[in-house]
Order: C-alpha cells, then structure tokens, then sequence
C-alpha cells in the first residue's frame, strides 16, 4: 500500500522540536505514515531528536528543502553560489539521520524571484545548474539520499514551470540520485494534462506532493485523482504522496504561497480530509514493491482528535 505523509507547514512554520512534538502523535492517530520535515534553517530541528520522535510514534519521514531569500544556485554569485550549496549538503545530512531517502524542493533559486529569460539565457542557467547541483548529488547519493528537483508555477519563479524543463535541465545529471519532485498544485497551472505529465516523467519521479488545485485538502476540487494516482503508477512511481499546505503565518514563502484565507474548516480538516479521500484511492492501486518508498514502522495510535469538525481518518495501526 501506498505510504501517505502530510508536511508540518500544514499547521507551523518554521518547525521546531516542540512543534514536532506536539504534530507527530496526532498525525500518526489519524493514521498517516510518514510526515514530512521542512528545514527552513538548519538548526530550527534536531534530526535525531526527530527520529526518535517518530520512531516511537509509527512514523517514516522525507525532507523537504526550503528556498528562502538569499537561497540561489543560478543566476547568482559565487558566494551566494557556495552558501546555498553548503545549506543544501546539510539538508541532505539532516535527511540522511532522520531516516528520510530523499530531499525535496526547488532547489535553483530562491521562491518567488521571478525575471524574464531569453532563450540562450535559459540554456545558460541550465548549464550552471547543473554545475551547481552536480556536487550537492553527490553529497547526497554518498549519504543513500536522492534529490527531488520541484518545478513551481510562473508566479513563483522562471527557472522550472513544467515537468518537460525540469526533464531537459536535469538530464545531465544522474537519475538515480537526482530526479522531480511533482507537486500536483504547481503541475494544475502549468501541465495542459496533469497525467501526461506525469507519464513523460516516468523513470525519473523521486518525490509527490499533493493538495487541491486551491492548496485544500485533495478531492475537494476539480482534479481527477484516479487518473493521477493511477498515472503515477504505471510510470513506476509508488513512493509517498505527502500532503503540503500551508498556514498565512508561513515563515519563508508566505508571499509566494500566497494563503490569505482559510482553505479548509480547520488546519486539521486540510490533513485528514485529505487523508480519508486518498487512502481509498490508494488501497485499491495495483500491488507493487515500492522502491522509493521510506521504510515505515508498525504502529498502533487511537485516533486522536481533529479540529474544525474534519472527518476522522481510519487509523491503519
């Protein structure tokens, strides 16, 4: 069976041990299987208090990196350059002992830098992003990570929009260590059929993340879910769907996250409405051995409570 995460910015920002403290019990009631750890700075967590953590509550977990301002491996300076690289190799450090096989993001510039591109520019930021990532791949394939390159809608930048850019800007570089993180929410306002996106990314998919077309809880929208889900797996995908979403009170991207009202009866409702629409879908997917998937420990949680009046998730303890 699929695994199903749902990413802390749902409810804070940025994560901190207490905050993880108090999400991951909850999260693992509802009967998610993994939540996903964003690392807004370095520091704000500690990675092996965080396994622990979810260790004792059932819990797997991925990483998602954070392109703050100031954050750029294109289009910059050599310094600007450096500094990213490094925060990124730490990303990948805090993933590798948190137990997370991947890292997750758009990792080439910072959210929200938008500027106009020629063509022959674009071609050159494709070449210095490959210059860039390339030793931050290695980093991560030394430490059993791979990294998830996510394209972002035009709103949010100008270097990746669709899933074929992100192909193309990529393909120097080694799949197996480095592929697309889709996000379903980006992928509904550029990619003509979600789908076929989906299906030219085939080989290549390491990281999923999913919400309504509004970045509410999945199904409460226009989207057709079946054919996603059922996309994913015939490209070979059968890694987690995590859930992102996100609080007005986002500390790096609430500009360009750009949530300046309630999505969902509660922040709760946005996790387990999601969750219980999802988990249906999922179950009745074709068996396959999952081998993107994180290793996930038993649990047995009761379901803990939900605010805002959501449905409750069947715990799968």
């Amino acid at each position: 069976m699929r695994a199903l995460g749902v990413n802390t910015w749902v409810w804070t920002s940025p994560l901190t041990d207490t905050e993880l403290e108090r999400i991951a019990p909850r999260v693992a009631g509802w009967g998610f299987d993994l939540l996903e750890l964003p690392v807004e700075n370095v520091g704000d967590w500690d990675p092996r208090r965080a396994r622990t953590l979810l260790e004792d509550s059932g819990l797997g977990a991925t990483v998602a990196l954070v392109m703050g301002a100031g954050r750029e491996l294109v289009a910059t300076d050599p310094g600007t350059r450096k500094a990213t690289q490094d925060y990124l190799r730490r990303v990948v450090d805090a993933a590798a002992t948190v137990g997370s096989t991947v890292v997750a993001g758009p990792a080439y510039a910072s959210v929200g830098r938008t500027w106009r591109l020629s063509p022959a520019e674009r071609m050159g930021l494709r070449a210095e992003l490959t210059e860039a990532l390339a030793p931050v791949v290695d980093h991560a394939s030394a430490a059993g990570v791979r990294v998830a390159v996510e394209p972002l809608n035009r709103y949010e930048t100008s270097v990746l929009n669709t899933v074929d850019q992100a192909l193309d800007a990529l393909a120097d570089l080694p799949a197996e260590h480095c592929g697309l993180a889709l996000d379903v929410y980006h992928m509904n306002i550029e990619e003509r059929d979600v789908a076929e996106a989906i299906s030219r990314a085939a080989g290549r998919i390491h990281h999923v993340q999913v919400c309504a077309n509004d970045r509410g809880a999945p199904g409460a929208d226009h989207l057709d879910w079946s054919r996603i889900v059922r996309a994913l797996g015939e490209s070979g995908y059968f890694g987690p769907l995590v859930i992102e979403s996100f609080t007005a009170e986002n500390a790096s991207i609430a500009t360009a996250a750009s949530v300046w009202r309630p999505l969902a009866a509660s922040q709760d409702a946005i996790a387990v409405e999601g969750l219980s629409f999802l988990r249906p879908i999922t179950t009745s997917e074709p068996s396959a051995t999952p081998p993107s998937s994180p290793a996930l420990p038993g649990r047995q949680h009761p379901l803990g409570p939900v605010e805002g009046g959501g449905r409750r998730a069947r715990s799968e303890g």
